[in-house]
């Protein structure tokens, strides 16, 4: 029986240097996150695109800097969610790979809590922000489009990384 996620290539049949097909997301979550994203940077792709072809044919189109901003939101945290949720984060393992397998998963307990600090600091701060400028209307300079919501959108994706890097953690703790 043939293995559903295999790829048609082989690594071996691209080439040394080429890197190996992206995985298929495989959760639903993954999934789910992966079409936000996709979304994000296909919009992104196709403002700009018409942007700089208006620019070449001769008419403008005001605001696409504002509406690409908007999906680099949804590119970004929907990269770093997609990341967390497969540990793709990236790290250095000149210490970890020699210290003892016990001690290697301690080490990786600590990263994941002290990841898991990060994002919740990052949400602080952030809730922070939207609350010092909540009523103050801020908007974007061309469109009008309120930040309030793509703040919020931001918080919401560090506050899903700091619960996902915190079960890790405790994850680490029960094994």
């Amino acid at each position: 029986m043939t293995d559903p996620h295999a790829t048609v290539f082989d690594v071996a049949d691209i080439g040394p240097d080429a890197a190996p097909p992206a995985p298929v997301p495989s959760s639903r979550a993954q999934r789910i996150v992966f079409w936000i994203g996709s979304v994000g940077l296909l919009s992104a792709a196709a403002i700009d695109g018409i942007a700089v072809l208006g620019r070449h044919i001769g008419f403008t189109f005001l605001g696409s800097i504002e509406l690409v901003q908007v999906a680099v939101v949804l590119i970004a945290s929907s990269a770093m969610i997609g990341a967390t949720i497969v540990g793709a984060h990236a790290a250095v393992h000149i210490v970890t790979e020699r210290l003892s397998p016990r001690g290697a998963r301690v080490a990786q307990r600590v990263a994941d809590a002290l990841s898991a600090l990060t994002f919740l600091l990052f949400a602080i701060g952030s809730v922070w922000v939207v609350s010092d400028l909540w009523n103050g209307h801020e908007r974007t300079e061309l469109l009008l489009l309120p930040l309030r919501w793509f703040r919020l959108l931001w918080i919401g994706a560090t506050l899903i990384i700091m619960v996902l890097f915190a079960r890790a953690a405790i994850k680490r703790t029960a094994a």
